[in-house]
């Protein structure tokens, strides 16, 4: 399995380097139980020494395939920035005469892109199921029209076979085998329970009604990897965490449990919704739980924003409801995505300074303690980019190809007065003003002050996750300073600034012939 590297240095690629996909671990994990194979794991974006490289320091794959020949190779496609290089490689692969599967949320919504390209099968739905009959076809001489949920090229046309229902038991999946990893360093491992969202949102891939684990099996995933691999800090990967309340407030009580029992302590991050804060059971026993870190999809500080994104809350309830988590400890890392188009027949109009300032404002009063904020990103297979592409409003690939799909480049036409030049320079002005290094003083002020904030000796457990969180946030806040200057430099390079200048030449000319209501 094959995890694409990221086509240039992004806000993601800190965490990038001690982490991985679970998806392509869990398909691995099937092949590595099917008698007679052998499987493992090349994540480019977290690959080290003694690994091979070539001349461009990424991953030498045919140093890889001559040391540990593969039969079998498949691709994660599940990000739209990292699919040029997957082709790549597809094709390097089909070239040496292996057999080439990919899957993921974007190759699932343009099988043509990649079959054209030396991907053999592309599976449109999740690889558990698919990727031993694939393989039990391509290498016994079976028919491929029989595996359902898969899609391929015979005599030059793309056959597509019936979906697959989804999966619904996943208890008797195997554990994912972080093993199988290969040049890898893990610090932080993804685990899941919830596959699928219920919350639709236009601008996400991830849909379909909500398929549970058991919490046993999320609790012994957490065990197992804390005592085979001593892991600490887990990401539960559920686009939804509480989706399902029951199980969640179960998970957590065993977790707790097992915690007391062993004497281990976690840093867990989750993704969770605003309005779960009203939920005040469920935030206790997250808190027993040692969850601390959630990742909350805020999206907009702008009312107008927020309805078009079909959002049910305001801004000033969206402040108070992150102020509760506070209250309970959590940390809270807000997810914004600055300049969301409104639909066709809006008479709304704010400049990119005004935007800048509302984010701003808001991040302060809701005392976010980390903070993400992207471009919108018209994903391939959702409403969002249907909607954008009627109005005539997405940047041609032909210009801006499928690398620059990372949320850190403007790709669709901005709502007036802005250009997308503003639109780019304001996350970085909203970015560089959060993660800066001013923030270096004060992990010297608070280490210093550490005796102070724990007198008087009373409620020490309370004292401490105050005196923790100013802590913590300055120390990411100036580690988060060298990201940005890091991250800023390939907008400061000719190549960038050109194609910059071309979207805003763009951005004029392109016309919306048939607005959306």
């Amino acid at each position: 399995m094959i995890i694409p590297k990221y086509p240039a240095f992004n806000i993601y690629s800190h965490i990038a380097c001690k982490t991985t996909a679970l998806g392509p671990v869990c398909v691995a994990t099937t092949v590595s139980k099917l008698p007679g194979w052998d499987a493992e794991i090349i994540d480019e974006n977290n690959f080290r020494p003694p690994g091979p490289v070539d001349d461009s320091g990424a991953p030498d794959h045919a140093a890889l395939q001559a040391a540990r020949p593969a039969d079998a190779v498949g691709f994660y496609g599940g990000l739209s920035c990292t699919v040029p290089r997957l082709l790549a490689l597809a094709g390097h692969y089909r070239r040496a005469g292996v057999f080439t599967v990919g899957g993921g949320y974007h190759l699932a919504a343009l099988p043509g892109e990649a079959l054209a390209a030396g991907v053999e099968v592309v599976v449109k739905g999740e690889g558990e199921q698919a990727i031993g009959e694939l393989l039990l076809a391509r290498f016994t001489g079976g028919s491929l029209e029989a595996i359902p949920g898969i899609a391929f090229l015979k005599d030059g046309v793309i056959r597509s076979a019936p979906e697959r229902p989804p999966i619904e038991d996943f208890d008797g999946l195997p554990l994912p085998d972080f093993g199988l990893l290969r040049y890898a360093r893990m610090g932080v491992y993804p685990i899941g329970r919830v596959r699928g969202c219920g919350a639709n949102c236009e601008f996400c891939a991830v849909k379909g009604r909500p398929r549970c684990a058991s919490p046993e099996r999320l609790l012994a995933q957490i065990s197992w990897l804390a005592e085979s691999r001593r892991a600490r800090e887990f990401f539960i990967v559920d686009d939804q965490f509480a989706q399902d309340r029951a199980g969640t407030m179960r998970f957590c009580r065993l977790l707790a449990e097992y915690q007391r029992a062993t004497g281990l302590r976690f840093f867990i991050t989750a993704q969770i919704r605003l309005d779960c804060a009203h939920d005040a059971d469920l935030l206790a026993a997250m808190r027993d739980a040692g969850i601390r870190n959630l990742a909350i999809g805020i999206e907009s500080p702008i009312e107008e924003e927020l309805r078009a994104m079909g959002k049910k809350l305001n801004v000033a309830e969206m402040v108070d409801l992150a102020r509760k988590y506070h209250d309970y400890g959590f940390l809270v890392h807000g997810m914004f995505i600055f300049g969301y188009p409104m639909r066709g027949g809006s008479e709304f109009r704010m400049s990119a300074a005004e935007r800048v300032r509302r984010f701003r404002t808001f991040i302060r009063r809701a005392r976010l303690d980390t903070v993400q904020v992207l471009l919108p990103v018209p994903l391939p297979g959702t409403e969002f980019r249907a909607r954008l592409e009627r109005d005539g409003r997405v940047f041609p690939l032909a210009d801006f190809g499928w690398e620059y799909y990372d949320g850190n480049f403007p790709l669709v036409v901005p709502d007036f007065p802005m250009t997308p030049a503003e639109m780019q320079e304001s996350i970085l002005t909203i970015m560089g003003r959060f993660y800066h290094f001013r923030r270096m003083p004060g992990v010297a002020v608070h280490t210093l002050r550490f005796p102070l904030a724990m007198l008087p000796l009373t409620d020490l457990k309370t004292r401490w996750r105050r005196w923790y969180r100013r802590w913590r946030n300055d120390v990411i806040g100036s580690v988060g300073y060298f990201i940005m200057r890091n991250w800023q430099k390939q907008f400061r390079n000719g190549a960038f600034r050109r194609k910059l200048a071309l979207a805003d030449r763009l951005a004029p000319k392109l016309t919306a012939p048939t607005p959306s209501r």
